[in-house]
């Protein structure tokens, strides 16, 4: 069954921890917070300030909290965001440069360290770090601006990948998938492998309230009528 985890930059930071409160309270499993400097990204985003208080709410919840950090040189700002709240710590093969290392510095900071993959970026480039991650976030989008349309081609990317995981024997490695998830496409990205979706606008834009958006993304999730692209 995947997760669904709640992008926090499609939130109303006025009202951040209601808001956040509701979509646990409606089976969301976890926060993710994307973290832009505007020079990895052209937008600029949260800080460790921010993150401190979706910890706190998330904390109440005992849900997860992922940092996105699309930063450049995010080895300077590793511990700050550690300290600040982040059980898990995302980077990207493609702007890290001791991948490696930095990967094994998350983990001695007590973080979950996963590795992030963008639209164009082949997988093979993965396999040499694969042991090294608790998790692959799968970008189904080009990162930067929330709101973007789902990229289909994504969906064979993820089974491919859990393929590659479970021939490798880690199949503990989890496939999360950011970028136009909704109730159209979640569950094709379940169906491919995938174990947590991540969902920004569906679930804090959409007409409905935020509890009656979960609900809907976790039934699309098992129902074969939203197969996807």
């Amino acid at each position: 069954m995947i997760q669904l985890a709640a992008s926090v930059l499609a939130a109303d930071f006025s009202q951040l921890g209601a808001q956040l409160r509701e979509a646990y309270a409606a089976g969301a499993c976890g926060a993710h917070v994307d973290v832009m400097d505007g020079q990895f990204v052209p937008n600029l985003s949260m800080g460790p300030e921010v993150l401190r208080a979706v910890r706190r709410v998330s904390d109440e919840a005992k849900a997860k909290v992922t940092v996105h950090l699309m930063i450049v040189q995010p080895d300077r700002f590793l511990e700050a965001f550690v300290e600040a709240g982040a059980q898990r710590l995302v980077v990207h093969l493609e702007h890290t440069h001791l991948l490696m290392r930095t990967l094994a510095r998350i983990r001695e900071l007590g973080a979950e360290a996963s590795v992030a993959i963008n639209p164009a970026t082949p997988l093979v480039m993965l396999e040499e770090v694969l042991p090294h991650v608790s998790s692959v976030l799968v970008m189904s989008v080009d990162p930067g601006f929330g709101g973007q349309r789902f990229q289909p081609s994504s969906v064979q990317k993820i089974a491919r990948l859990r393929r590659l995981l479970d021939e490798a024997r880690l199949s503990q490695v989890d496939i999360a998938v950011d970028g136009g998830i909704n109730a159209e496409t979640i569950g094709a990205v379940a169906r491919a492998g995938a174990k947590v979706a991540i969902a920004g606008s569906a679930i804090f834009n959409a007409r409905a309230s935020i509890a009656d958006n979960v609900r809907a993304l976790v039934a699309a999730a098992t129902d074969p009528a939203h197969a996807g692209e």
